[in-house]
């Protein structure tokens, strides 16, 4: 099996790495008399449409039996209060500077001797769909939170005795399985906010005093992505599609981007018929460093809902819903209000039925990977040619925030921020995904793009134009040109987005977005303790294409 369950008597003692202080601490909860074991999707549904709170719409689940459900069973919404997103200020990464083992031990000690009075309820999943890469994931959380445990054996694979035997002959990896406490009513005075403690080395985590659905579902996958990182993959918070061209050509893409960037929108794109297309997922998998081949962590989808109206076809896929609104419609049956009009980040679980064309594996090599960017100063196609160059590059990715993030105070949601690779969720050093990335791309030759998915220079870069340039990739007929002085970078002619190389305040506006991204490598060598460092390397090939400029 591919992560540890069951241990020998012989290796249950301090030599033992799996055995940590705060693993210990986290799965001996799991054990108490106060716990109920969840053996089944249909009794966390039934658990979940009876929890106080819960709004049963009068939307059915399409086809409920192929994915576990009943009969009958119904679109379920849940809503939060405040909270409507992620809070990154919470998080605590053990090993990082200033992280104490011990004062954060006897947190989670109490918080759960806290619980001993209340019911728990104990569920597991599977992260990872082949038999490559699995693990087993176990969440324990409080009565009352029925819908949290709903959503997370949802988001992820429920067992079910197909995925059970495919995880017992799953490749077998020397970590225990994933051990995820919750208390969503935890209080602490050092943490207004919430806690998100995570113990990556020993696949465990406690996250206290948050109930957003996404702090379970970003906090498993950040337990699995570091466990992929320590076992010769490169993780990824993105989306990965494959176009079976004409003479049993293949042609794999994997688009790297935040909440809002536009990774699902191209990941599901239908391309009005064009192309026969396969779906790995548009969230979480994993690239093998050794053979380029993919692995999705995930089965379903949990997508934003500001985007979809009531009648949208895309919504007879819903499973659930968070954060939405309801009203009635000319029958009288309860019905979502979605587009973001009760809040931001309206989100919602779609079925793997969603995308028809779906499959858990790509065993071709992936083609080209792409960095979807909301930096003003880039053109909307840029072509990469140095593996340097492209790694870095994918580390200082630009986005701007979402409304899927809940910022700490004085944070200015408007400023655009570097997120290395799309994801925050990361846990090991940075140059682990450097190097990672940077090998697809110098031996493996996979391909290496921007697509800037905002504006350049105060003009909005529209999803048909991207759209347009990745069927170009895709079919091998893109045309790029030098631009200008870049030794490495070549760019797509867009008419009406053509960089003005002899505007001066161009290029100054461009120069300090590539000083931007230096400064931010440059910071990240003592910042944290230094777990962010890049090799000098990375540094130079910034350098170079500044003073290229």
């Amino acid at each position: 099996m591919s992560t540890k369950q069951y241990f020998n008597r012989d290796s249950i003692n301090s030599n033992n790495t799996i055995f940590s202080q705060i693993r210990v601490t986290i799965e001996t909860a799991f054990y108490g008399n106060n716990v109920v074991k969840i053996n089944s999707l249909k009794e966390a549904y039934e658990l979940a449409k009876n929890s106080p709170g819960t709004i049963v719409t009068d939307m059915p689940v399409y086809k409920p039996n192929e994915i576990g459900l009943p009969d009958d069973a119904k679109v379920l919404l849940f809503n939060d209060g405040a909270v409507k997103g992620r809070y990154a200020a919470a998080r605590r990464i053990l090993g990082e500077i200033g992280v104490d083992q011990e004062q954060y031990a006897s947190k989670i000690r109490e918080a759960i001797y806290n619980t001993r009075y209340r019911k728990l309820y104990h569920a597991e999943a599977l992260i990872g769909l082949n038999e490559d890469f699995m693990i087993r994931a176990h969440l324990l959380i409080p009565q009352g939170h029925e819908n949290i445990m709903y959503n997370w054996l949802l988001n992820f694979q429920y067992i079910t005795e197909e995925y059970l035997n495919m995880y017992n002959q799953s490749k077998e990896i020397n970590e225990g399985d994933i051990y995820f406490f919750s208390d969503p009513e935890w209080q602490h005075q050092d943490h207004p906010g919430g806690l998100a403690f995570f113990a990556p080395e020993c696949n465990c985590a406690a996250v206290l005093g948050m109930r957003y659905f996404g702090e379970h579902k970003k906090g498993t996958l950040t337990l699995a992505w570091s466990s992929a990182d320590r076992n010769g993959y490169a993780s990824c918070h993105g989306g990965q599609k494959r176009y079976n061209l004409p003479g049993d050509k293949k042609f794999v893409i994997g688009v790297f981007g935040l909440s809002g960037s536009g990774k699902s929108t191209l990941t599901h794109a239908k391309h009005d018929g064009k192309y026969d297309v396969t779906v790995l997922h548009d969230d979480a998998f994993i690239i093998s460093t050794e053979d380029g081949s993919s692995v999705a962590l995930e089965p379903s989808y949990f997508d934003k809902t500001s985007d979809y109206p009531l009648n949208s076809e895309d919504n007879k896929y819903l499973i659930t819903a968070q954060n939405c609104g309801i009203t009635l419609d000319q029958d009288g049956k309860k019905v979502l209000v979605t587009e973001d009009i009760r809040n931001g980040n309206g989100r919602a679980i779609k079925s793997k039925l969603w995308s028809p064309n779906r499959v858990d594996k790509f065993n071709e090599p992936v083609n080209a990977i792409i960095w979807l960017m909301k930096d003003p100063t880039l053109p909307p196609v840029v072509k990469i040619n140095n593996p340097e160059l492209a790694a870095v590059m994918g580390a200082t990715l630009a986005t701007k925030r979402t409304s899927a993030e809940r910022l700490a105070p004085g944070v200015d949601p408007d400023a655009l921020v570097v997120e290395p690779y799309a994801n925050p969720f990361r846990t090991y050093p940075l140059s682990n995904d450097y190097y990672k990335f940077k090998k697809l791309f110098e031996k493996r030759n996979v391909q290496c793009y921007i697509l800037n998915t905002g504006h350049f220079m105060g003009k909005k870069v529209i999803k048909e134009i991207t759209l347009g340039a990745l069927e170009a990739i895709v079919e091998e007929k893109a045309q790029f040109v030098k631009w200008n002085h870049f030794s490495s970078m070549e760019i797509m002619e867009v008419q009406g987005f053509t960089p003005d190389m002899k505007d001066k305040e161009y290029l100054n506006a461009l120069k300090d977005r590539m000083n931007d991204r230096l400064k931010f490598i440059k910071d990240r060598e003592t910042e944290r303790g230094g777990i962010d460092k890049l090799p000098e390397e990375a540094i130079k090939a910034i350098k170079k294409l500044i003073k290229e400029i």
